[in-house]
């Protein structure tokens, strides 16, 4: 009998000790990240894709040597307050902010918890930062202005008798109020009239898009978030009223818009996650200053909308050494 309970001991103690190192891992200090992105559309998948993928790339992985929290509001900017209390509960580490609504939330956090945000075209006018060289409040990312005036001058080569253009947009959305500053001056300039039209919600969109399409040369949307949920449907209006979409991104593009003047989306998703990178290192925010995404450029158009549309390119557009057909 003492035999059996000394066995029955010893083998306790083997089955504690093999227990005991996958626990010991799990309670390692690892770093915690969390990533937030507002709603699902081309525009931001591609961005978190890079993001994820990258961090794949620089040895990060989840469950592992590092724990990623991914929430998505579902396009709802009323959740982002409570998915930030969330974060700070599990003693997040850093946070990634993907678009503007989203890093304007995880303001709550800093300066105790750094913000990588990424997919703001003015974060200086949105106040995530005070400028784009001064990140002392523990805030950095990456901005991608639209590129308004050269998407502006590729509809006017392409259409050099327009007159009027249609700007859509949700008006709570700080990026597309700038871009429309910035559009007001240059139709401005450019003798062109200009008629808008705000929603809320991307179901409002059918119904903006059919009424202005009918008033207008060509339509231009920026980057709003609330039109790139529901691009296709914006492209099809395009098309039944003979009127082409200009838009502020490649991805808006590979949803049905005809062109867009910009960057590749992807990058900006590398280089936020470089930054996480540089911050779980040790480099304070502080010295990594906002990284503006306004150069290489390349010209992108959607063929199958060229051709619904029955649109002739320049040739100088065509021949562009930067120029990119998508959905041939």
């Amino acid at each position: 009998m003492k035999k059996l309970i000394k066995i029955a001991l010893t083998l306790m103690v083997i089955v504690v000790a093999g227990c005991s190192s996958p626990q010991t891992n799990q309670s390692e200090d690892v770093p915690v990240i969390g990533v937030v992105q507002l709603v699902e559309h081309t525009s931001l998948n591609i961005i978190k894709n890079a993001i994820f993928e990258q961090f794949d790339n620089l040895g990060y992985v989840d469950g592992e040597n590092c724990v990623i929290k991914f929430v998505n509001a579902q396009g709802d900017v009323a959740n982002l307050p409570t998915i930030m209390q969330n974060l700070k509960a599990d003693n997040v580490d850093i946070v990634v902010a993907i678009t503007t609504p989203v890093a304007q939330a995880a303001l709550s956090l800093s300066p105790d918890i750094p913000v990588i945000f990424s997919a703001i075209s003015d974060p200086v006018g949105a106040k995530v930062v005070n400028a784009l060289d001064d990140t002392s409040n523990n805030v950095t990312g990456t901005s991608d202005p639209v590129k308004v005036k050269q998407i502006i001058d590729l509809a006017l080569s392409v259409n050099p008798e327009a007159k009027t253009v249609g700007y859509i947009y949700n008006a709570g959305e700080a990026n597309s109020v700038s871009n429309l500053e910035i559009l007001q001056e240059y139709v401005k300039e450019k003798g062109l009239n200009l008629e808008t039209a705000t929603i809320s919600v991307s179901s409002e969109l059918q119904t903006a898009s059919s009424v202005i399409a009918g008033k207008v040369d060509f339509i231009f949307v920026p980057t709003d978030n609330t039109v790139a949920e529901a691009m296709p449907i914006l492209a099809s209006v395009g098309i039944e009223n003979n009127v082409p979409v200009y838009v502020g991104a490649d991805s808006m593009v590979m949803d049905g818009g005809f062109a867009t003047v910009g960057i590749d989306y992807s990058d900006l998703g590398i280089e936020t996650a470089n930054m996480v990178d540089k911050v779980l290192k040790g480099t304070p925010i502080s010295e990594i200053p906002v990284e503006t995404f306004d150069t290489n450029l390349s010209i992108y158009v959607n063929k199958k909308t060229q051709e619904a549309l029955g649109i002739t390119l320049p040739e100088d557009v065509v021949n562009d050494p930067k120029y990119v057909e998508i959905g041939e």
